[in-house]
Order: C-alpha cells, then sequence, then structure tokens
C-alpha cells in the first residue's frame, strides 16, 4: 500500500484529489494539508511513501516544504501537483527534489501510475513538460563538465586544444617545442581531472564544449 499526503490550499482540490486515488487499492491518502508547514509536520507523523505537492501555498511554498522534506525524510517522494508550467518553477522544483511535476488537468489513469512510478523510485513529467526538463538537464551537465575544463593548467588547456583538433602527441611536441614525454604527462593528467578514460573521449567532449575542429582525426 503506498501511504499519500495531498498538499493543497484549496480544500475543493484535496478532496478531488482524494476521490481519484480511493479508485485503487494500492494507495492509501493517509493525511492532508493546506500549507507547506503542515505537510511537512504531517510528513514526520506519517512517513508517507509520495506527497502530492501544490507550489502556491501560505506560510510556506510547495518548493521550500519540497526542499525540507526531501532533506529530512529521503524515503518520501514528492510529486509536484500543480497548474503553473513555467521553467522557472519546474527547474526550482526539480533542484528542490520533486521526483515528478504533472499539471492539475491529469487524468486519473496518469495520476496514479504517476504516484507508482515515483513510488518505484522513477520520475515523472506531464508531456509537455518532459523535453524542457530534458533540455535543462542537458545544459546543466554541459556546465558542470564545462567547469572541470576549467580546472586545467593554461598548458593542459592548451595541449588539449591541438588534442581536439586531431594531432598527435608527436606533433604538439613539434608544434610547441616540448618533448613527447611533457606532452604525454600533461595529457594524462588532463584526462583525470576531466574524468575521463581515454584520449577518444577527451576529443568527444572537446568537441561538445566548442574546442577543436568538428571532424579531427583521429
Amino acid at each position: 500500500m503506498i501511504k499519500v499526503i495531498i498538499a493543497d490550499d484549496q480544500a475543493i482540490i484535496r478532496s478531488g484529489l482524494k476521490s481519484l486515488l480511493l479508485g485503487s487499492h494500492l494507495i492509501k491518502v493517509v493525511a492532508e494539508a493546506s500549507d507547506g508547514l503542515e505537510a511537512i509536520r504531517l510528513a514526520e507523523l506519517h512517513e508517507p511513501d509520495v506527497i502530492l505537492m501544490d507550489l502556491k501555498m501560505p506560510a510556506m511554498n510547495g518548493i521550500e516544504a519540497t526542499r525540507l522534506i526531501c532533506q529530512a525524510y529521503p524515503s518520501t517522494k514528492v510529486l509536484v501537483l500543480t497548474l503553473l508550467e513555467d521553467d522557472e518553477m519546474i527547474f526550482t522544483a526539480i533542484k528542490a527534489g520533486a521526483r515528478g511535476y504533472m499539471l492539475k488537468d491529469i487524468a486519473q489513469d496518469a495520476l496514479l501510475q504517476a504516484i507508482q512510478t515515483i513510488h518505484g523510485g522513477g520520475v515523472i513529467f506531464s508531456a509537455g513538460i518532459a523535453n524542457r526538463v530534458l533540455s535543462y538537464l542537458s545544459g546543466e551537465s554541459r556546465n558542470a563538465r564545462s567547469k572541470l575544463f576549467e580546472q586545467l593548467t593554461n598548458r593542459e588547456q592548451q595541449i588539449i586544444e591541438l588534442v581536439a583538433e586531431g594531432l598527435t602527441n608527436h606533433e604538439i611536441a613539434q608544434k610547441l617545442s616540448l618533448s613527447p614525454k611533457t606532452i604525454s604527462n600533461n595529457v594524462s593528467n588532463a584526462l583525470v581531472k576531466l574524468q575521463i578514460v581515454d584520449r577518444s573521449k577527451l576529443i568527444l567532449l572537446s568537441q561538445e564544449l566548442g574546442i577543436g575542429r568538428k571532424n579531427p582525426a583521429m
């Protein structure tokens, strides 16, 4: 049985959601909260598996409540259920720890499936939101990889740029008037810092970040 708390400041919404969930023998609504602070208190009291969380609520909004609940009770999964679909709210909710983001016009079957999905460890988003989330996560990953490049020394960056252009260690050594051993050591150090295991992946990552030409001779 999946224990669920419904957190929404509108009583009619809470009642409607509860009625929808009564149709499932797998789900039990254990409590209802009218604001974020009450959601936190009830999460401690009932230890729910899933919380259906509205975002705009008095006393404490749903995003802050989500952040605190996810930190304090990591086994409790939060599914945002809201009318809001602007990017700022979506991505802030994800950063706060929400495992799903659905709009309130969701059908009964889809809501039941969403609850079961995040309870099972998955993530789920409304169809119109999913692509925006994927783009966002891709951008976050790209930023993280870009920051790894910033850890390289000036010499390592210079050598990696030449590696990305398809030059061999010997060619780079000639171009920079350095020994092949020095080039090899710098490449090895860069691989460690960038958390990459081989030269081919280094070239691909460099291309992704706009370093080197498009089709290097590998």
